[in-house]
């Protein structure tokens, strides 16, 4: 197919936008396909349309993306797309779906991948954009994320990839993957930082929690196991087959699987509604163990100054009263290796013949001074609130009994 589209900037012509183009993926702004009780949208095609019965896999490895290179439209070899279409309709039988295949079924660099083993593997066309690697997460953004992003309004995707009827790159931004990763991580920010509110402009571009929400790759394996939960509450085609073991040719049995009839096709979700529950769902499937929460958690108790851009936030709020000392003096700058050797350089301090490099480091500047002072040699707490630049002793006291009290806990 041959175009003249010409891509710039935050937006593209509307070369593409003709209603007689059949194979135009693009939706018109007064589509009611793009109305938002029915977009953002995802079907699945049901396996029944080539296979009467599957195997289906009771314990489901994770699947993984493996592209390949495929011809468009109607032009070159169509028999790569129908090995992949009938492999990837199989996604119930996961791990085990390559015993559907012999070598004279698959072209030989789907069946070198088939040959590898029982994985789980889901075939996509290759393309410059990663359009079809990334379809789960485009197709859950709502139509006024896309347009902030400079994103276009494209038809309802299909989960597992089944068809490639046109050239995707020639619709898409040459950026794509750079706009799909600020729209998502705008889409899913609320559910990372939902304590302060705090939006995501107000974070630079290397605050940690912003670089995982923008990192598409991270989010690729939660969604599809969420999109795979809702697929499996799919009722069954009613095809008359009783689910049973299943029996291999030297007459052995399959183990973890099971003959079943395939489930049907529809649609995973439709609608912003449905969208965002999905995004929601996807944020716990990341958390699956607390991996998720671990990460932001260690973040948020690490914060550096760095991570503010110059809008005000709450975090940024939280973060400065703990940095002018309004919350808590102590602030942990490493993390405890064990079984280790300790090593002691020329910076530590040593105080009554006893190394307390370790102590000391979980004071803050001025606690750390009231500690020094009384080691030098000055003793009384009037000399040292003077040499402070404290009025009366008062302050000295009070560092003092914390210190005390810190030090009580660290050394016991």
């Amino acid at each position: 197919m041959t175009t003249s589209t010409v891509m710039t900037g935050e937006a593209m012509t509307d070369d593409f936008d003709q209603p007689d183009d059949p194979l135009n993926p693009l939706l018109g702004p007064t589509d009611e396909r793009a109305e938002p009780d029915v977009y953002p949208r995802m079907r699945n095609l049901s396996a029944a349309f080539a296979y009467r019965a599957v195997v289906r896999a009771l314990d489901p490895a994770p699947p993984e993306y493996v592209t390949v290179p495929l011809s468009v439209g109607m032009t070159g070899d169509p028999r790569p797309a129908v090995a992949v279409a009938q492999w990837n309709l199989l996604w119930e039988s996961a791990q085990f779906r390559r015993r559907y295949f012999g070598e004279e079924d698959l072209p030989a660099p789907l069946y070198k991948v088939a040959d590898s083993g029982d994985l789980n593997v889901v075939f996509v066309p290759r393309t410059r954009s990663r359009y079809y690697e990334y379809a789960p997460l485009f197709h859950l953004l709502p139509r006024a994320a896309l347009a902030r992003h400079g994103l276009p309004l494209l038809g309802s995707g299909i989960w597992p990839f089944s068809v490639q009827l046109g050239d995707i790159d020639a619709y898409l931004p040459a950026d794509f993957q750079a706009r799909l990763s600020r729209a998502w991580a705008g889409t899913v920010w609320r559910h990372l930082m939902p304590q302060y509110q705090s939006p995501i402009s107000g974070f630079t571009a290397n605050d940690p929690i912003r670089i995982l929400a923008q990192n598409l790759d991270f989010w690729i394996p939660p969604v599809t196991a969420v999109t795979q939960d809702v697929l499996r509450d799919f009722p069954e085609v009613a095809n008359g087959v009783t689910p049973e073991p299943v029996r291999l040719q030297d007459g052995s049995l399959l183990e973890g699987a099971v003959a079943a009839n395939p489930r049907t096709g529809g649609d995973i979700w439709q609608g912003e509604e449905e969208a965002a529950e999905v995004v929601r769902q996807t944020v716990e499937a990341a958390d699956a163990g607390g991996r998720l929460r671990g990460i932001l958690d260690a973040v948020r108790s690490h914060r550096c100054e760095d991570d503010f851009s110059s809008r005000w936030t709450g975090a940024r709020e939280d973060f400065e009263r703990k940095l002018y000392n309004k919350r808590s003096k102590a602030k942990v700058r490493f993390v405890e290796l064990t079984d280790t050797i300790p090593v002691h350089g020329p910076e530590t301090e040593v105080v009554g013949q006893m190394l307390c490099g370790d102590f000391l480091a979980l004071l803050d500047e001025r606690d750390r001074t009231v500690v020094v002072l009384l080691n030098s040699g000055v003793t009384k707490l009037t000399e040292v609130a003077a040499l402070m630049g404290y009025r009366n002793h008062s302050a000295v006291s009070k560092r003092l009994d914390k210190i005390r009290q810190q030090a009580a806990r660290f050394f016991n």
